[in-house]
């Protein structure tokens, strides 16, 4: 087993993997820039390499400067969490190439499964259902409108290295195909450098569920049941349960075996993602493959009991899975707690926290990174906590969720916390009535602010 693992990351995953790491008895290094030197992280690893400046590409995204961190300090092993560098197939193949082991899948399966045009064709070959779309890139507009008649409106146009909604746009009819694909090109070339786009038929009153997978070295692979992910602004998610409540015994059988051979087709190594669109008559459909750890695999932890950074790392070092599938024993729900302001369109809010309290109590967790009188800097992702709560049914989740909520106070910035204490409220969350669209109706009501 490793002796010292380097984390490629910062904030909250990186203090959980500090935390997993020193139950195993193994060191840590971790990895900061300027503008992270008082986060928690570096404060309980047992080294800390300061790697550059503020921004993103000259710090957490600068390879050479991760490995030579790893490289003076022994490291044998480098964890990159989420985000970052996590699905960066050159980055697993350099940490290869310096006899570093990265704990993740290999550059070839993250290659594979990147491109999400390559990785829809992947899993046709695979036998996973995938949405009815174009084979392979579009080659211009005439192109888009002839594939799109082919499937009929209304269709989706993706670009082909997206994520988080850029290069994407929805088209009901050939009207609107024209300006719509200039469009998400321009903006696909300006956030990837990549502005190829193809086209799926789009999927209606769609459900997003994911299945988590881990993969070992040997071709086996296993899942532990699904995520719905389905409350989402503008791609991004908000909150996470496990189980759906959308879900079937019969239809998590399906989609469960659907990942695993998705995993075992590619031989994946490591803790991984398998997402599907569901429709309303319970079709579902592949998406993608998340080829890392996820922000919400807390929530699979709790109803199953299992360690997923554990077993990445155990993955890493060789060490063959069971090979049992889980299921969720429990109910968890998830919210991701952000430095924004839900009343002022989720507009970011760094700045520094005056006062902090955390709320607690049997079946509470909370990952977080930030105490009183810690800054948020500006340069990255706005996430500053995720509050998980974990009952015997949905309905004891949510009364704690909500209770966990209305005990969680954080002063000097904004937070999304009146957001997820009226989302707790909502008609059609407690029926489990929602779908990737819930958030286009929804508006802040002022009495969640205090």
């Amino acid at each position: 087993m490793f002796k010292k693992i380097l984390i490629a990351n910062r904030g909250e995953i990186a203090l959980r993997i500090i935390r997993t790491c020193k139950e195993m008895g193994i060191k840590t290094v971790a990895v900061y820039s300027k503008a992270d030197e008082e986060s928690l992280h570096v404060r309980f690893a047992d080294e800390a390499v300061c790697i550059g400046p503020a921004p993103s590409h000259e710090s957490y995204l600068k390879i050479p400067n991760i490995i030579a961190a790893a490289e003076i300090t022994n490291a044998d092993a480098i964890h990159p969490g989420y985000g970052f560098l996590s699905e960066n197939s050159k980055f697993s193949k350099i940490c290869a190439e310096h006899d570093i082991k990265f704990i993740g899948a290999s550059g070839e399966q993250i290659d594979k499964m990147g491109d999400k045009a390559t990785a829809k064709e992947t899993m046709r070959k695979a036998g996973v259902p995938t949405v009815p779309g174009s084979e392979g890139l579009l080659k211009d507009v005439s192109h888009a409108k002839k594939e799109a008649k082919k499937m009929g409106y209304p269709v989706m146009i993706k670009a082909t290295a997206g994520g988080g909604g850029k290069g994407m746009r929805a088209i009901w009819s050939e009207e609107e195909m024209e300006s719509n694909f200039e469009s998400a090109v321009k903006e696909a070339t300006a956030a990837f450098g990549n502005g190829g786009m193809y086209m799926e038929k789009l999927i209606e009153e769609p459900r997003h569920i994911e299945i988590q997978v881990v993969g070992d070295q040997y071709g086996k692979a296993c899942h532990l049941s699904e995520r719905d992910c389905s409350v989402q602004r503008r791609h991004q998610k908000l909150t996470e349960e496990t189980p759906s409540p959308f879900m079937t015994d019969s239809l998590r059988e399906d989609m469960g075996a659907a990942a695993v051979k998705a995993a075992e087709y590619i031989k994946y190594e490591g803790a991984g993602t398998v997402e599907f669109l569901v429709d309303k008559h319970r079709n579902f459909y592949f998406m993608e493959m998340n080829t890392r750890i996820q922000v919400e695999h807390p929530i699979t932890e709790q109803v199953v009991d299992y360690d997923l950074i554990r077993e990445q790392i155990l993955v890493a070092g060789g060490v063959p899975i069971s090979g049992k599938n889980y299921y969720p024993k429990l109910h968890s729900i998830e919210c991701r707690i952000n430095a924004e302001d839900p009343y002022n369109d989720f507009r970011p809010s760094p700045g520094k926290i005056t006062t902090l309290h955390t709320p607690g109590g049997h079946g509470v967790r909370l990952d977080t990174h930030v105490y009183s009188g810690y800054v948020i800097p500006p340069n990255y992702d706005s996430m500053i906590a995720k509050l998980i709560t974990t009952a015997q049914t949905r309905e004891e989740a949510i009364n704690k969720m909500r209770r966990a909520l209305d005990e969680f106070v954080i002063e000097g910035i904004n937070t999304t916390i009146p957001f997820h204490r009226q989302l707790m409220d909502h008609p059609d969350y407690l029926a489990g009535n929602y779908t990737t669209k819930f958030m286009e109706d929804f508006e802040m009501d002022p009495k969640y602010l205090d």
